[in-house]
Formats: C-alpha cells, sequence, structure tokens
C-alpha cells in the first residue's frame, strides 16, 4: 500500500538544526557533505514510517496521544489515519531522556 507522507517543519527543523549543532562543535572533523548525508538519510527514514519502522507507544509524554517510530538515531511522532502519515516531531536518540527534564 502507498502513503501519502507529510512532514512537518517542526520535525524537519530538529532535524537539521541537531546535525548543524553537531557540524558547529566538529567543524574540524565533520564535514558539510557528512551533515546533508545524514540529513538526508534521517528525512528518508521518516518514509519508513508504517512500511519497515513499526508503530510504537510514546515513551515521551509530550507525545501522548501520537504514534512513534524509531531508527538506531531518530525517534519519530507521528499520526496515521490509514491513508496518510504525518510526521509532527522528530527527536535524536541521544536527547531522548533529556528532553522530559532529566539528566542523560
Amino acid at each position: 500500500m502507498e502513503y501519502r507522507y507529510k512532514i512537518s517543519p517542526l520535525a524537519q527543523r530538529k532535524i537539521t538544526s541537531f546535525y548543524y549543532n553537531v557540524a558547529k562543535k566538529y567543524r574540524h572533523t565533520y564535514s558539510r557533505e557528512l551533515m546533508h548525508k545524514n540529513i538526508d538519510e534521517a528525512v528518508d527514514a521518516m518514509f519508513q514510517i508504517e512500511r519497515t519502522l513499526l508503530r510504537r507507544r510514546p515513551t515521551i509524554s509530550r507525545w501522548a496521544g501520537y504514534n512513534m517510530a524509531h531508527t538506531a538515531k531518530w525517534y519519530f511522532a507521528y499520526i496515521f489515519d490509514g491513508e496518510s502519515v504525518t510526521v509532527v516531531d522528530a527527536c535524536h536518540a541521544q536527547n531522548m531522556r533529556s528532553s522530559e527534564g532529566g539528566t542523560k
């Protein structure tokens, strides 16, 4: 089955800003090419939601009411209506615990 995918500006911004900050912090060892490759891979992963990335119950309270899917590096909050997937938020795996106000 073919689904329609919609990516919210927030989800796109979270991915872009994460890798932009990595590039800023590690500017001597993390190339712009690798930054763009990592962004592309994260965005491509969103198109696997409800295909190879299976639906889960959210593990963080701010995503209550959404579905959640994850890869090794990214977690996505999304809405699925049977025909379309709307990705509303994204969070890098290393930030999942700290996003609730706790420590890493």
